[in-house]
């Protein structure tokens, strides 16, 4: 669809100009009007305006009417004082009952303003060219690729943006997989300190489960045994002269005895010449002695009876152990102290086989970011293999888009001018026009050769150029 005609009145800066479809370039000095032709087209398609006043100075009201080569005829009026006009869209007899709604479909708003696309930052740049590669994606494929949606990435942006920034160093996955490999390899190091002071073939479960309390009564049980084996045969061995002993006591008691009973009888018979009162009870005392000396004479017989006698029976009780081998405790010994040196690092191998466990389970998920990383790394590559690249010399890396090669903040105005032509080309609307205003940003072989590449795409042109004339001029191109 082409304009075929564009009658302005009263508005911006023109009284009446009246264009037929052909591309044209307006060139003049500053104020001639020149850019007040574009200003009406795009207020006619869009009702908005950069400028205040829209309705030429001194006039109550300001029209632009533009005919399309299909019989669609678009006629806008705006009074003096207004920012806003009424419209009529036509086509043929038939009239659109929601001309905004349907007049925003026949364009792209860089038809309008190709040079804004000069302006904009790189990023807003690389998204429109991004924008051109058309690929069927949402969050349910995002989900189906990754078994999750990735944390930190921006999805409004172009699918290969996206998957570049999934696969990003600064990226979650990335970031993520950088901290589980330094957790694993501290806890790497955790354990070669550990096994370090672990005995080589350390048999956990054994050492684990070893009886420790039972081996030490067993021991106490075979040493409290041989102790009654040695005590035994020594009191064997000691008998005889322990007997010799109570013989000997007995002996010296009884000797104690006669002499203590001499010197009694000594005494009493020096008193008997000194004491003849008490001669009758020194006699009485004197026949009494004998029998005193038999009675403590027996008891000391009992007392040594006694005292044999219980040296028999510990004798027949150091029988019972004296003829047994008393056990060799040295094996059951080494075996504890052993037990005791193993069982001190029950708890630092079970720390260092959880810790085991937990680097096998910190590799799986690093292994798994890795694979997600490296599938949004190889995802572009398919989806280009596949994708339409409507624009000649288009490639994509790392999620940035080239042109020829080249980043698009590496091209001049001129390639930008026309790259934006290959863009509205790409994705025209209904309406197969476009507006530049500011030429005279390119030399002359680029305007030529601008201006020559819009026609071979079939765009009408309306361009605009600050010239030295006097006034202004309409050149058909």
């Amino acid at each position: 669809m082409k304009v075929s005609r564009i009658k302005v009145t009263n508005l911006f800066g023109i009284r009446e100009v009246d264009l037929d479809g052909k591309s044209i370039e307006l060139s003049g000095p500053k104020g001639s009007g020149k850019t007040s032709v574009i200003n009406s087209i795009e207020f006619a398609l869009t009702n908005r305006s950069k400028r205040d006043c829209i309705v030429h100075k001194g006039a109550d009201e300001g029209q632009i009417l533009i005919e399309m080569d299909t019989g669609l005829t678009i006629d806008r009026k705006v009074l003096s004082g207004e920012s806003a006009g009424t419209v009529k869209v036509k086509n043929g007899s038939m009239l659109q009952t929601r001309p905004a709604e349907f007049l925003s479909t026949i364009f792209t708003p860089l038809q309008l303003d190709p040079v804004a696309f000069c302006e904009m930052s790189r990023r807003e740049k690389n998204r429109v060219i991004l924008s051109l590669i058309s690929f069927p994606w949402d969050l349910n494929w995002i989900r189906a690729q990754f078994g999750e949606i990735p944390e930190g990435v921006d999805f409004s942006k172009h699918i290969l943006e996206v998957l570049h920034d999934i696969q990003a160093e600064n990226g979650v996955y990335f970031r993520s997989r950088q901290d589980i490999n330094r957790d694993i390899r501290n806890k790497q190091a955790f354990i070669a300190d550990i096994a370090a002071d672990i005995p080589a073939d350390y048999d956990y479960e054994r050492w684990e489960t070893y009886p420790l309390g039972e081996k030490y009564k067993e021991l106490e049980r075979i040493r409290e045994s041989n102790s009654r084996i040695e005590r035994a045969r020594a009191f064997q061995e000691n008998h005889a002269s322990k007997l010799r002993g109570l013989e000997a006591d007995r002996d010296i008691e009884i000797a104690a005895i006669d002499s203590e009973i001499a010197r009694e009888r000594a005494r009493l018979s020096g008193e008997i010449e000194r004491l003849k009162a008490e001669i009758r009870a020194a006699e009485e005392k004197l026949s009494g002695l004998d029998a005193r000396r038999e009675e403590r004479a027996a008891a000391a017989q009992s007392k040594f009876d006694a005292a044999a006698a219980k040296l028999e029976r510990d004798m027949g009780v150091a029988g019972q152990y004296a003829g047994q081998e008393p056990q060799d405790t040295s094996a059951l010994s080494a075996e504890l102290d052993l037990a005791e040196a193993m069982r001190k690092h029950l708890n630092e191998y079970r720390r260092m086989v959880d810790m085991q466990a937990e680097v096998m389970a910190l590799s799986d998920r690093s292994a798994e970011l890795t694979r997600k990383i490296e599938l949004a790394r190889e995802l572009p590559a398919q989806i280009l293999e596949t994708a339409e690249i409507p624009v000649d010399g288009l490639t994509v890396e790392d999620g940035v888009p080239l042109i020829h090669g080249l980043p698009v903040s590496n091209l001049s105005d001129g390639e930008l001018l026309e790259l934006c032509v290959d863009i509205t080309v790409s994705k025209p609307g209904q309406l197969q026009m476009i507006l530049i205003d500011g030429a005279e940003r390119l030399d002359k072989e680029n305007r030529e050769r601008l201006y020559a590449k819009c026609k071979a795409k079939g765009l009408q042109v309306i361009a605009t150029r600050v010239a030295d004339s006097d006034e202004l001029e309409v050149t058909e191109l």
